[in-house]
């Protein structure tokens, strides 16, 4: 198929099949691929070629946190596209300059120098990197439920099925328990969540331990809120062995949960912190590693053995520090932070309608509603690392009734744009509450 002209705007059909034709997609059988197709988009909503309307129910990949469109990010994306568009990282600039400063003064603690990365994967590629570098250890520790990234380490990392084609992995990760167990409905018990830890820190040798890698709140394997108390007894364990902690907060961070960042409602500094998706609103590509003050005065006398091309781009500086201009004229983490109590009114009133709603949790706008065939004993809709009839039924709703959003194995993600109003909330939960009927009848 051939592209006519440079200004003729291609339908739907002609996107996708010369996006199918020519282009590789991720986390996907590439023969199964039906994907749509879009033009634009503004606010929390997304428009087709042909002018179909649809709302990103989750932020794109729970990242386009301020909505799409936002000129103000735009004209200093291009303010700086006519400036200077790239330099080397060795160089200093202003706006690295300026962005460094600003993080410096939102970030926890004596979180005060920032390594900037191209996403999240490649901020935990080299918070690991830091991590060994600082202590001379090698093994870093994860969980099952989490997901870090793509990349080999990050990928290493990541607890959930989809390290196991990649497999073998980095040398020296080791798992630890996690807060929730697949297929309950309530974490376990903070003492026994600790107590699991510690066993593994003293079978594997607190000496030999570089790191605890931790989603502060889980994202994408169920968005998992740690209960009260863990992130401090993981910040105690960690400190009493000479282990870093490191939070990844690459998408529970700028105002997705109603603070700056996640590890702010349990007043923990990690030693560590990765950064991303909010941290440019995914308006441009950037991450980056946060550090406390000890770590970066540590690498005032020793190399950095790390680096990227692209570290410190003009441009998605550029777009970050208006970003989060945007978080501040906007009170968008405030709205956040309003808006949570109404997305559990949501989430309550859809689990007292429908049987298949087996647990829901939010914080702030970071939310999920889990899908159940049974609610005594609690059966999830799906299998674990699998899918249903029902759940392809909803997404086909979603799509064909105009929602987006992320619906893996049983559940339903409510992540929406941060700007949002209590309206447009209600008119996404609505398209949900008549999605839900479809599970409902699957229900014993």
């Amino acid at each position: 198929m051939a592209i006519e002209s440079a200004t003729k705007r291609m339908t739907s059909a002609e996107v996708v099949a010369l996006n199918r034709a020519h282009t590789f997609f991720s986390w996907s059988i590439q023969g199964a691929l039906d994907p749509i197709a879009i033009d634009h988009a503004e606010g929390i909503y997304l428009y087709t070629p042909e002018g179909q309307r649809i709302i990103d129910f989750n932020s794109g990949l729970m990242s386009v946190n301020i909505g799409h469109g936002d000129r103000r990010v735009i004209d200093a994306i291009t303010e700086q596209a006519t400036k200077l568009q790239y330099v080397t990282p060795a160089f200093a600039t202003e706006i690295r300059a300026r962005l460094g400063q600003k993080l410096a003064e939102i970030l926890p603690g004596d979180l005060d120098k920032v390594f900037f990365t191209l996403g999240g994967a490649e901020a935990i590629e080299n918070a690991i990197k830091l991590a060994r570098h600082h202590t001379g250890r090698h093994k870093v520790l994860a969980r099952y439920r989490a997901y870090h990234g793509a990349t080999f380490g990050a990928m290493t990392l990541t607890g959930d099925p989809r390290r196991w084609a990649n497999e073998p992995g980095l040398v020296g990760v080791v798992r630890y328990p996690d807060t929730h167990r697949w297929g309950e409905k309530e974490p376990r018990p903070v003492e026994e969540s600790l107590q699991g830890l510690e066993d593994v820190i003293r079978y594997e040798g607190a000496h030999t331990i570089a790191a605890v890698f931790l989603e502060t709140i889980v994202g994408t394997n169920g968005i998992l809120i740690p209960p009260d108390g863990y992130l401090q007894g993981v910040r105690d364990i960690c400190t009493r062995n000479g282990i870093l902690m490191v939070c990844d907060e690459v998408m529970a961070g700028f105002g997705r949960t109603g603070r700056w960042f996640a590890v702010d409602h349990w007043d923990v500094v990690p030693d560590l912190m990765t950064l991303a998706k909010g941290l440019t609103s995914s308006y441009l590509p950037l991450g980056a590693v946060a550090m406390r003050h000890e770590i970066a005065e540590a690498f005032e006398s020793k190399m950095f053995y790390g680096g990227l091309t692209y570290s410190s781009h003009p441009i998605s500086l550029a777009a970050s520090l208006a970003t989060i201009r945007v978080y501040e004229e906007d009170d968008l983490i405030g709205n956040s932070r309003r808006l949570g109590p109404v997305m559990r009114g949501h989430h309550e009133r859809l689990a007292a309608k429908h049987p298949s709603v087996g647990a829901h949790r939010n914080i702030g706008l970071f939310g999920i509603i889990d899908l159940v065939r049974s609610q005594d004993p609690w059966t999830p809709l799906t299998p674990y690392n699998g899918t249903s009839d029902e759940m392809k039924a909803i997404g086909k709703f979603f799509r064909d009734n105009g929602l987006y959003t992320f619906a893996p194995n049983n559940s339903i993600h409510t992540n929406p744009p941060l700007c949002i109003t209590e309206e447009q909330l209600a008119e996404g939960f609505d398209i949900i509450d008549r999605a839900l009927d479809i599970a409902d009848q699957a229900v014993s």
